[in-house]
This record gives structure tokens, sequence and C-alpha cells, in this order.
């Protein structure tokens, strides 16, 4: 491999001589070998649009000449084309607030702009990654600009599934409206209760879940692009503080705001810990639901049996025909990992300390995780799980039938003592609850029935 010898204010290190980073980029890589993953893609394209629209904005407030603009905003372009992708070397885990990757970004984009004005990668003229790509900029703002773009733009693709999930547990919950099993309370038959309301509550949890991450979408489209370091835009033109964020509006096509107070929006992450705070919730949610499934569907003959999951896979290498609920087994794993992440995120976003958040990599890396997987996760689900779920009638009819529970019909009529005392005896003897009545009450097979009719102990919860 042949290697190109560049210089920073540290010394002299050797790159690659057809890389398109430069010599802090692979500073940060040797010293940031933590994950082994790659930064997001989408925070890539947003790292670029965001030097788009500053290289732009510097040209038209004069700071920038308008061949170099036009150079860098062609290689922006071309990085969020993809075609740099492999150039973005940094550990999404790093130290120095995000440093390394901007300057990562930074090198590659100065040095296909001087390609492009017929220079050479590496020497750095008559484009500069940090006089001139990074104009008017800082890492403290640049970083926290293109994360909170991408987090909105994952977020809404999050929110898209999630709406789609709710819709298909309504659908679930429509289609089983009818079908009556036994609900059941701390894990104990309780009374008799339809399918399809439970259903309905899943779709109802999720659609919480939904409205409350919308409510915090829009604070990610304001933004401390122009406040530079710290917050007072030291370096940068005070006209191209008043007008960048325009640009960038303009740019990425949604009514992006510059924080009312740039220190203020400098110095504090607390909107991804309010966003990852909303996923948890609905993790939690999610958790919930995938556990109520593996229960109903537990099985297939000594368990509850009152739902078939469809069977995506063998269930054991060692038990034939066994099939394992792994779809809601994954969407608990999903939830267990963002209720992980949510933790370090609050504790990164606490650790900040005077003007800047140092821990800004770990924050937007869980939180992209979060977003990611959950997105994913939610598709699978639906596809391979919830649309194809269905009821085991005759399973939950004969539980239903055969429950103790359903005394507490009785109770208005003959009140708690006596309707315990005939659950005991059906539990002792294996009776029915209906053939003890008729033994020892003066109640006449038409009215018991009626009594113990168990779809009119569930309607109120077919109608909800």
């Amino acid at each position: 491999m042949e290697f190109r010898r560049e210089r920073d204010s540290i010394g002299e290190k050797q790159v690659p001589s057809k890389a398109y980073y430069g010599v802090q980029s692979l500073r940060g890589h040797e010293n940031f070998r933590i994950s082994g993953q790659t930064i997001n893609n989408q925070l890539i394209k947003n790292l670029s649009v965001v030097k788009k629209a500053c290289a732009i904005t510097n040209c038209n407030v004069g700071e920038l000449k308008e061949e170099y603009k036009e150079a860098i905003v062609k290689a922006c372009e071309e990085v969020y084309s993809g075609k740099f992708d492999n150039e973005f070397i940094i550990d999404p885990i790093q130290g120095g607030a995000g440093t390394s990757l901007n300057m990562n970004i930074n090198e590659v984009i100065a040095n296909r702009a001087n390609e492009i004005l017929g220079f050479n990668k590496g020497e750095y003229y008559p484009i500069h990654p940090n006089d001139h790509v990074n104009m008017g900029q800082s890492t403290n703002d640049v970083i926290p600009t293109a994360a909170s773009l991408t987090t909105y733009e994952l977020l809404n693709g999050c929110i898209e599934k999630l709406m789609k999930l709710s819709y298909e547990f309504n659908i679930k919950a429509e289609e089983l409206t009818d079908v009556i099993k036994m609900g059941r309370t701390e894990m104990q038959d309780a009374v008799p209760i339809s399918l399809g309301s439970e259903f309905k509550a899943f779709s109802m949890a999720i659609g919480r879940d939904v409205k409350r991450l919308e409510r915090v979408k829009d604070s990610l489209l304001e933004v401390n692009l122009g406040g530079t370091a710290v917050g007072t835009g030291i370096t940068a033109n005070e006209k191209y503080i008043a007008s960048v964020v325009l640009e960038l509006s303009n740019i990425f096509d949604e009514h992006i705001i510059q924080s009312s107070n740039l220190v203020d929006g400098t110095q504090n992450l607390d909107k991804y810990a309010e966003v990852s705070s909303q996923l948890k919730v609905c993790a939690v949610n999610i958790s919930k639901i995938a556990g109520d499934l593996i229960l109903m569907s537990s099985g297939p003959r000594a368990g509850f049996g009152e739902i078939r999951l469809p069977a995506r896979q063998n269930g054991s290498s060692i038990m034939p025909g066994k099939v394992n609920p792994v779809m809601p087994e994954v969407m608990k794993e999903i939830s267990f990992q963002i209720m992980g992440n949510d933790l370090t995120i609050t504790m990164a976003t606490q650790s900040g300390q005077l003007e800047l958040n140092a821990f800004y990599p770990i924050v937007i890396h869980n939180l992209y995780e979060s977003l990611v997987i959950l997105t994913n996760g939610v598709e699978t689900f639906i596809e391979n799980c919830v649309k194809g779920i269905e009821a085991n009638e005759k399973r939950c009819n004969n539980l239903v039938d055969g429950s103790i529970g359903i005394v507490t019909a009785l109770a208005p009529i003959l009140g708690y003592e006596k309707s315990a005392a005939i659950a005991k005896k059906a539990l002792k003897t294996g009776k029915y609850v209906k053939e003890i009545v008729l033994e020892e009450c003066d109640i006449n097979e038409t009215e018991v029935s009626k009594i113990l009719n168990t779809r009119e102990m569930a309607k109120i919860s077919i109608n909800n």
C-alpha cells in the first residue's frame, strides 16, 4: 500500500494514498477502536447536508469564494450519495464530543473538493478541512445539528411502524371479537373476556406510544447551528449565524429553527433523553404485549393454547416438532436493549459539564440503536407474527366452560360467601359450577344458564 505523509498539530502520520480521509481521521481511528461498528449512514448524510448549508451561507455572506463553495457543495452531494461511505473510519463510541467524526467529514470533503478543482488529495490546498469546510463551525454545533436531524428522521420511520402495529392489532381485535376466553388476573382465573378486547388493548397501548413520540418529535428540529464552540458564535460571521439555519431548512426540506438560546442549545441534551424516555415506555408496553402472546400461545397442549402464532422455524435441535414463539421473544429482547440504552443516555445526558456535553457520541449511538432495532423489530413482528395470529376457539371455550371464575356472576344473587363455597366445591370435586348451582340452589336451569352466559359476562369488553 502506498502512503502519503500528513502533519497536524501533534505530528506526522502516514495516511493511505488513496484515502480521502486525513491525519486527524486516522488518529481518531487508531485511538477509538471500541465497538467495531461504523457511524450511522443517515448521520453521515445529514452531516454532509449541514456542511453544504454552511458552505452556501458562508459564500452568500462573502466569507467563502464561489469556486470553493461550488467544489465543497459538489463534494457534499457525493458524500450524501454514499460514494465515500468507506472513508468514514471513526468508531461511533469516541472521546472528544464528536471531534474525530467532524474532522473525518471535513477531510473527506476537502480532499474531494480539491480533486474537483484539479489538485491532489492530502495537500489541503487550496481548500482546507478546517479553514474552509469547517468555516464558521465547531464540532459542538455541527454534530448536534446533524444528530438532531438524524434522530428526527429515524423517529419518523419508527412512528410509522408503530402506527402500523397499532392498526394491525386493531384489525386482529375485530377479527377475534366473538372469541370468548378466560380472563386472568395475577395468573389466576378471573372472569370471561373477549379475545378481541385483549388485542384492542394492545392496539390502544401502542397508539398512546405513538402520541407520546409525536409530542417530542418537533423538539428535534430546533438546532444550535451557528453557536460554534459554546453558543456564542465565536469565529462565525454574524450574517452567517443569522441565516445558516434557514439555508439548512431549504436543503433539508423541513421547518428547522435555530435555538432561541444557543448557549442552552449547546450545553443541554435533554431532548434526546426525552425521546429515549418515551422509547423506553414504548418498549415496556411492547415487552408486556409480547409476554402476553407467549403465555396465550403456550403449549401446544400443556399450556394455555388459546392462540396460535405463525410457525417461523424449528424450535429445538433435540426435540422434534417443537416450535418456539421467536417473534415475541425477539421483541422482548429489543425492549430490554432499549431500556438499557435509556439508562446509558440518561447517565450521559446528566454528565455534561458547563458549556458542553462531551458524551454526545454515546448518547446518539445508543439512541440510534434503539430507534433502528425498534423500527426493524416492529416490521418483522407485524409481518411474521401479528398478521398470522389465530384463535384456538375450541380450547378457549373449554377453558371458559370448565372455569371456576364464572362463579363471580352469581355473587350478586347468592352472595359472596355462598358463591365462594360453590367455587371451592367445584375446585375440589372437579364438577362444573353450573352443576353445583343446580344441585344446591333454588334456581332453575334456564335462569342459571342466563346468569352464567359467558358472552353476556364479556359483552362490556366486546363493546369496548
